[in-house]
Parts: structure tokens; sequence; C-alpha cells
């Protein structure tokens, strides 16, 4: 399997050039030649298979760096947590995705590609410096899921006031080979002063890689979960359809929901629900795009993203062409989008309003990335009368605990801590302060690790 950019003016690779590079040296994004194609017996098998194990299969399909005993190793260890997907009412679910040590969907990531990075680079012996940019969870997962790993030095780079305190101190607290800055900006400056790194032939000698949803690494493993959950709760083996809705910031978690349809997965239909930050929604609608400088604050904090670096692998794969700095220079084919879609905004107030009614009407206990889902696919059941009965799953991306100021505004109740935020509050932070200057942070960058 060959991975080709999105921007076209670089050779394909391989995926284990392709994780370790992250972006392309034409600043596109990694995509697989072909989308590989799940199996009739492994639709029909996934409902009994244990979730490594069916991460291990599916990731299989994309090449052979990793021989099959491998990546069961990678996965088994990877994903040593529960994955619970929840019957709220009907035939509507909540997929939880967040029991793993960051209490985040990252983990599901994050945590196979430490461990995969981790062998590429004792294989090669080389070193290799994680350059992230994160809007909330990402820097936390990355963070926990490199910790300690020979040969790697992770770098993240968070927006200093959009990211809640439980989730600064979840990255901020681990030292080791793990490093933070704190930004005065947006999660978008964030984002940039990353992907500007990348390109810059001057800071090659670095040997950077992202472990941001920008690495075809990230994508992979989220496309597992789709299958997973809709193998429990509809009959997929025999074609039957389910709705997916994605709470929707940079895209990543979405562009693995897409691998997983294109690959065979039967979707009726994928909800997105961003928060304000709506340039995604316009874009289906109108068929133009512009993206939002700068990104609008929500309670959302992880999903305040003016311009998704993951729509440029999503208007690909549908025929058209976006620059990583948004040029939309050939439109996609939208009424394949159109089809495939409906993409909603939801504003702060019915985020509230959710997180309320669903812990009143159902007993279930929701964070505003779910409730931006939960409300998105509320949405679509109600402009869709037809598909009212049809299986249904929302990702419910982060656990309550990591907002717990708004929940128990909102409900009035203090959500249980789980274990990998407990005494997080007592742990001493370390981390530097930059702002948005690139010039400042190239040489922080040559400074501290050339």
């Amino acid at each position: 399997m060959k991975f080709y950019s999105t921007n076209k003016m670089s050779p394909e690779v391989s995926l284990a050039e392709a994780l370790l590079r992250g972006q392309a040296p034409d600043k596109g994004l990694y995509m697989p030649v072909r989308v590989p194609q799940l199996s009739s017996e492994l639709l029909q098998n996934a409902r009994k298979m244990s979730y490594p194990s069916l991460a291990a299969t599916v990731i299989s399909m994309y090449g052979d760096t990793f021989s099959a005993e491998e990546l069961l190793e990678i996965c088994t260890d990877a994903y040593d947590f529960d994955v619970p997907v929840e019957k709220v009412t009907g035939r509507r679910h909540i997929l939880r995705l967040d029991r793993g040590p960051s209490a985040s969907f990252k983990d599901f990531a994050a945590r196979f590609m430490g461990r995969a990075i981790g062998r590429l680079v004792s294989r090669q012996n080389r070193e290799l410096l994680i350059l992230t940019a994160t809007s909330g969870d990402t820097g936390s997962a990355v963070a926990h899921a490199f910790l300690g790993v020979a040969g790697i030095r992770v770098l993240v780079l968070f927006p200093k006031d959009e990211v809640s305190e439980r989730q600064r101190k979840q990255m901020t607290t681990l030292g080791n080979n793990v490093s933070m800055i704190s930004v005065d900006g947006k999660f978008d400056d964030c984002q940039a002063l990353v992907k500007r790194a990348f390109a810059d032939s001057d800071l090659a000698s670095l040997n950077l890689s992202s472990a941001n949803s920008i690495n075809i690494g990230r994508l992979l493993p989220q496309s597992v979960y789709y299958i997973y959950a809709a193998s429990r709760i509809a009959d997929i083996a025999n074609g039957e359809k389910v709705i997916v809705c994605v709470p929707s910031g940079n895209f990543g978690n979405l562009m693995g929901a897409v691998l997983a349809y294109k690959g065979g997965l039967p979707v009726e239909k994928f909800v997105v629900a961003t928060n304000a930050n709506d340039e995604v929604p316009l874009f289906v609608e109108s068929g133009m795009y512009q993206k939002i400088e700068p990104s609008r604050v929500c309670i959302s904090n992880a999903m305040n993203v003016g311009h998704p670096s993951n729509l440029a692998r999503l208007v690909d794969l549908y025929g058209g062409h976006i620059d990583e700095v948004g040029n939309l220079t050939q439109k996609p084919d939208m009424a394949a989008l159109r089809r495939d879609f409906y993409a909603v905004s939801i504003s702060d107030d019915e985020t509230r309003a959710t997180i309320k009614l669903a812990y009143k009407k159902y007993g279930t206990l929701l964070e505003p990335h779910g409730a931006v889902g939960w409300t998105g696919l509320e949405k679509y059941m109600d402009a869709t009368p037809a598909h009212q009965d049809m299986a249904a799953v929302c990702l419910e991306t982060a656990h309550p605990a990591k907002f717990p100021d708004e929940v128990r505004s909102i409900t009035g109740i203090d959500p249980p801590l789980p274990d990998c935020l407990v005494g997080l509050e007592s742990k001493p932070e370390a981390f530097d302060k930059m702002n948005v200057d690139y010039d400042e942070f190239k040489s922080y960058l040559t400074g501290k690790y050339q």
C-alpha cells in the first residue's frame, strides 16, 4: 500500500514513511492510493471480535509495515480499556471513547501511534521530534502515548486561553521527554506554526514529525471504532445501514469514519456536528468555502477550529482540491457530499440545553463535545422522519469530568473522576510561553533541540 499527498506534488510513500513524516513535503496530507475493502467475513465476525483484534485486522489492510503478530501486540497493549456502546433511547446510542489514560477519544490514535512509531524509530536507530498543536485533548493523549518512548521527544503547542484547567494539567505535569508551549493565540495559530515548521528546510535536521490528525497514523486506528460500534447496534453483515454522528473540529475523527465507509461499512448518513465554527456546514450547503479567522470561542473548546486540516482529505476523496491555507482550487462532487453528509452548526445555548435534557430525560451525562454531537443527531432525526427507527450512534469524545464547572452548572452534579484525573490538581506544572511569531518559534526549536 502506498500513500499520496493531497497536493499531488510529492512522491508516493509507504505507511512507515507517512507515519514518520506526518505532513508531505508539498504541505499536503497523506492518503491511501486506494481504500481497502472490508471483507464480508470481517463484517460477519466483527461483533464477536475483541477491540484489539478488530483493530489489528483493520489496520493490517493498509500495508505490511508491521506483521500481523506485531499489530496484534501493538493493539493489545494500546487498547487495554473498555469501549462502551451505551443505549440512550430507542435505537440511538452513544459510543463512549473516554475510558483511556487521557479520558478522550484521542487515546485511540495516539496510543497506536506511540507504539507504532516507537518501533519504527527503534528499527531505524534514529530520533524524532514530535510537534503537535492541540485545541484541548490531542496534546494530553499524545503526551501520554509517547511519554518515555526511547528516541522520541514531544513538543505540544496549546492556546493559552482555550483549554480547560484539567486539559492543561494533563499535559503540563508529565515532564520527561514531553515539553509544552502556551501560545498567546488560537488553535489555528498553533497549527499554522507547526505546519510551517514541517515545511521549513532549515529544520530538516530536527527530524520533525506530527501526531496531529494531519498524520495518517491518526486516521487509520480511528476508523476502527466505527466498525466496532456499528457491528454492535446493527446487522452490518447483511448490509443494515447505520447513522453515525461525529462532533467535528479538525475533522480527523470524521475522516476515520469516512475511510471505514469507503471501505464498505454500511452507513446511511454522517451527521457532521460543529460548534459555532460553521465553515464546513456552510461549505456543504453553498459549495463556497471561507475559513473563520479568528476561530470562535465555544464551550466545546476542542472543536474551536476555523480551518480544519482534514478538510483537504475530505475534499480530495470527493474529487476536489483545497490547499493547506484554504484555497479551494477544485470543487469536490457537492452532490455526493450532500448525499453522504448532513452538516449542522450547534450553538453554546443548544449545547447546554442538550446536556441538561439528556441528563434529566435519560440519565445520560454528556460533556460539551458529545452534546454538540447529540444535538446534531436529534436535529437530523427531526428533519428525516423516515430514519427515526434506524440504528444510530453518536460519539462522546471526552469524559464529562474534564469539564467539571460547565457540567456542574448545568446539571447540578459533579461528574465522577476517572482514575486518570485523580490528584491532577496538586501536581506541579512546567511549560513555556510564546507569542504567535514563527521566527520566535523557529529560534526556540533550534535553541532547544538542535
